[in-house]
């Protein structure tokens, strides 16, 4: 759990808080988020936020698909469950919303297997919902990592 404002929370797998260079793209990310929770705080729903976000994106010319369904492969064969981040920027990084009091290992959990199921390495895991912003990049331990 992070502590400190504007902390990240590195994870792969359940090591945590590695020292891991700042990589531009999810740097890039954290940043708009920032500016959208400087604006708004907390206390809105989700949806007000990824609306939000989405602006900024614009704004900051950052390449994004909002709900981007994704199919899951199930042992070779394509099912006809998706799963819809709120975000995939820059092509290559997926980002899940979160408007709650606390992050909690579920969110993680859901968070990682997208990077699975997206065959991406990393993931941004941002919740608007505490006083201070709230961030982790988690990695997909099964792909090569981007550090």
């Amino acid at each position: 759990m992070t502590t400190s404002p504007h902390a990240a929370n590195e994870t792969n797998g359940t090591k945590r808080n590695m020292v891991i260079k700042k990589e531009p793209k999810t740097y890039s990310i954290i940043g708009a988020a920032m500016e959208v929770h400087k604006v708004l705080g907390c206390g809105f729903s989700e949806r007000v936020y990824q609306e939000a976000l989405e602006k900024e994106f614009i704004r900051q010319s950052i390449p994004y698909e909002r709900e981007k369904p994704l199919k899951v492969n199930y042992k070779g064969e394509m099912l006809s469950a998706e799963f819809v981040p709120d975000f995939v920027c820059y092509d290559s990084v997926i980002v899940e919303l979160k408007a709650v009091e606390q992050l909690e290992d579920l969110h993680r959990a859901q968070t990682i297997n997208y990077t699975h199921v997206a065959n991406m390495n990393v993931a941004l895991l941002i919740n608007f919902g505490a006083k201070l912003l709230e961030y982790e990049r988690l990695y997909n331990p099964k792909a090569p990592q981007l550090r």
